[in-house]
């Protein structure tokens, strides 16, 4: 039952044409408009949480695909008009476990996921028609892990905004941290983002986030990443991935690049 996995008091997604659903979502644009992202603290109920962790957790430890790359911040082998020593091209190490939905059929988070409130929230916020869930038991909805030493380095998305849950927050570390006006879509700023990468970053914005957080971010021109974890206690989150059209799969190329099999 949903109520018993995200609070409906506090968040009335299944209520969104009330007074307090209107609220919700005209706070969520205006954070949005103003940060580029917004959380909802508190969204995933303690318990939902203990058991999505405890239905991920083998997968997890003994199973999850270990995704480690040496990557620029577009991801990309080469970037036209820039040479390989240009500093925007400087290169980051990431490192993430990851564990897609098939592998976790009975877990709370699919429920979520397949959940036509939670989708048509996000549209709303959005300011979409629709958004539908993908036809990929692989890319739908990962869980991933981040132990100690490991971190999602400096990139900028593909995608127009990342919805993702907090599950476990570290020991230490692990913070969401962006950094705005480094590009636009008509303005790539490569020697602006180059001064960035290689000097000094202590103006970037730090978001310590609670397990049970639901963060969504626009990241396709903001400039982000998640710091090293450090300790025991690792990260763990889920990602949500949902398209404005139906039916849309990852190739068999990139399900083998990000989870190591195409079935």
């Amino acid at each position: 039952m949903i109520e018993n996995i995200i609070d409906l008091e506090r968040y009335p997604l299944n209520r969104l044409d009330s007074e307090d659903g209107q609220k919700l979502v005209k706070q969520c644009q205006q954070d949005l408009a103003e940060t580029g992202l917004f959380n909802l603290q508190g969204f995933l109920l303690p318990d939902a949480i203990e058991q999505a962790i405890e239905n991920s957790a083998d997968q997890l430890a003994n199973h999850a695909f270990t995704h480690q790359r040496k990557h620029n911040i577009y991801f990309l082998p080469e970037v036209e008009g820039l040479s390989p020593d240009h500093p925007a091209l400087l290169e980051f190490e990431t490192i993430n476990h990851t564990v897609c939905s098939d592998r976790i059929p009975h877990n709370v988070l699919i429920e979520l996921y397949l959940w036509p409130p939670f989708a048509a929230f996000l549209a709303a916020v959005m300011q979409l028609d629709k958004l539908y869930p993908m036809d990929d038991e692989l890319s739908r909805l990962n869980v991933m892990g981040y132990t100690d030493g490991e971190a999602l380095n400096w990139h900028f998305d593909r995608s127009e905004f990342t919805t993702t849950l907090l599950l476990q927050a570290p020991q230490k570390g692990g913070e969401f941290q962006y950094k705005t006006g480094l590009r636009t879509d008509t303005d790539p700023n490569y020697d602006g983002i180059g001064e960035f990468l290689n000097g000094d970053q202590a103006d970037v914005i730090t978001v310590p986030l609670e397990a049970g957080t639901l963060n969504v971010f626009r990241g396709k021109n903001t400039l982000h990443r998640v710091s090293p974890v450090t300790g025991d206690k690792g990260r763990i989150i889920a990602v949500f991935s949902y398209y404005e059209k139906p039916g849309v799969k990852f190739s068999a190329e990139e399900k083998i690049g990000f989870y190591g099999r195409s079935l």
